[in-house]
């Protein structure tokens, strides 16, 4: 097995007292799409940081391609592209300016900086727009420049911090595509988010990330086979005492749900066969107003990890 192309071990950062990463060990292998999943004040960001050589680690050990960032991060930021989570393009120039005056920063004479700019502006399917002036640009485009600018110095390694916030469903798709693309290019992916759909289309791995630690770690499927059920049956009820059904839904669907979560709007039953458990509770004379029967996803696994509290 190849060396891993990011490897960590006991990777600690603090900012003063207080301890945003407290000591997690990561490794990311060549070729692969890897997430970094966990709410607001996880870590996430901070241990992307490190990871793009911009902020030392404040403990533990880190290997980028098997550098050490402390000692040769300029190495390092040479062979990464960076997509930060907000847009950075400048507005003063034109789209295709972007590209090119980036591409200098790396190195490239004016030839290869026109070449590659053109290369990128039809990957991301901007060519037609090469001319305009970026604040003519809508969001997703905006977006996809951001990409195509990281993608200046033909990285091996692609940072990418909640790349599709903010997009259309529509853009998100071709976000997503273009990065798939990528992949297959035997580009590495290492990708923060707070959609949990992206997540499962295009990480191998994952962690999920709660407080600083890592609290789970695995392919997509396997953390929904280990922390839920094939299925989800959400009911609700026509008054708003979920809380007091709770117990009588429990006693009619017996070994049918592992799991009976109360939300304030509805009851969430964890189970194999959701038609099978709905069928129990009508079986057993109570009669939800409406019943959805859907597949257990990573959003699934994501809130009964790190809970359903809003986080500051």
């Amino acid at each position: 097995m190849q060396d891993p192309l990011i490897r960590a071990r006991g990777l600690v950062k603090r900012f003063g007292d207080f301890e945003a990463v407290r000591g997690i060990d990561v490794d990311v292998r060549r070729g692969e799409a890897f997430g970094f999943l966990g709410p607001n004040g996880a870590g996430k960001s901070s241990t992307m940081r490190m990871i793009g050589s911009v902020s030392p680690p404040s403990g533990g050990e880190l290997q980028v391609f098997g550098l050490d960032p402390v000692t040769h991060g300029s190495q390092i930021r040479a062979r990464i592209g960076v997509c930060p989570q907000e847009d950075t393009v400048d507005s003063e120039l034109r789209v295709r300016e972007n590209l090119v005056v980036y591409g200098r920063f790396f190195g490239l004479s004016r030839a290869e900086c026109r070449a590659r700019a053109d290369e990128l502006l039809a990957f991301v399917s901007l060519t037609d727009w090469a001319d305009a002036k970026v604040e003519a640009l809508s969001g997703g485009m905006k977006r996809r420049l951001t990409i195509a600018r990281a993608l200046v110095n033909s990285p091996r390694l692609l940072l990418l911090d909640e790349p599709t916030t903010g997009l259309d469903p529509q853009a998100r798709h071709l976000v997503w595509e273009r990065l798939f693309r990528l992949k297959q290019q035997g580009v590495t992916l290492v990708l923060t988010t707070h959609y949990m759909d992206e997540a499962e289309q295009l990480c191998d791995r994952l962690v999920v990330m709660d407080r600083g630690k890592i609290v789970a770690e695995g392919s997509p499927q396997a953390l929904i086979a280990q922390y839920s059920t094939r299925e989800v049956t959400e009911l609700r009820f026509a008054d708003d005492g979920h809380a007091d059904l709770a117990g009588a839904v429990t006693d009619r669907v017996g070994d049918l749900a592992s799991r009976v979560e109360v939300l304030p709007d509805r009851l969430l039953l964890y189970a194999n066969d959701g038609e099978a458990a709905a069928a129990a509770v009508s079986r057993g004379g109570l009669h939800p107003t409406s019943v959805l029967v859907r597949r257990s996803s990573l959003e699934d696994v994501f809130l009964r990890l790190t809970g359903r509290s809003l986080v500051d």
